[in-house]
């Protein structure tokens, strides 16, 4: 029922398939965590949060952004804009994931979120682009040997 905004740290959100923990995200500074499953509907969340650093959240809710748009009715308009935002980044992630082969969704992740490869360990990284660790070690293996050949 709640949304949080992150200041500082980092959040790593994931859901258990059949004893595993599946990583699906990674929130960092100045992302917003929705759960569009929850946001309409007062139902439980199908995923997990753990604050991988130190985490410092501003935290909403309906009750809350609710007295804000009544206080600052340009606040609701605002409230829209991130809710697309973050719609439209959740749709392409998903887009990218049934596209993209899982080196294609490594090199990805490298451009777009260098950091993470520092601030998480690899396996979280291996299941966040769907594979097992081993796997990300050819993957990176693979890429590497590439680079040399250049």
């Amino acid at each position: 029922k709640d949304t949080f905004f992150i200041l500082k740290g980092l959040v790593r959100q994931f859901k258990y398939l059949e004893g595993n923990e599946i990583t699906s995200n990674f929130y960092s500074e100045e992302q917003w965590i929705i759960s569009l499953t929850s946001f309409s509907r007062p139902t439980p969340s199908n995923h997990n949060l753990i604050c991988v650093e130190d985490t410092t959240v501003v935290i909403g809710n309906e009750q809350i952004a609710q007295e804000l748009f009544k206080k600052y009715p340009r606040f609701e308009t605002i409230s829209r804009v991130v809710m697309e935002t973050v719609f439209g980044e959740i749709q392409k992630t998903m887009s990218d994931y049934f596209t993209d082969s899982p080196e294609q969704r490594y090199t990805r992740l490298l451009k777009t979120k260098p950091d993470l490869f520092q601030r998480v360990p690899q396996y979280h990284l291996a299941s966040y682009i769907g594979v097992k660790p081993e796997s990300l070690s050819r993957i990176r293996k693979r890429l590497a040997e590439k680079e040399i050949r250049k």
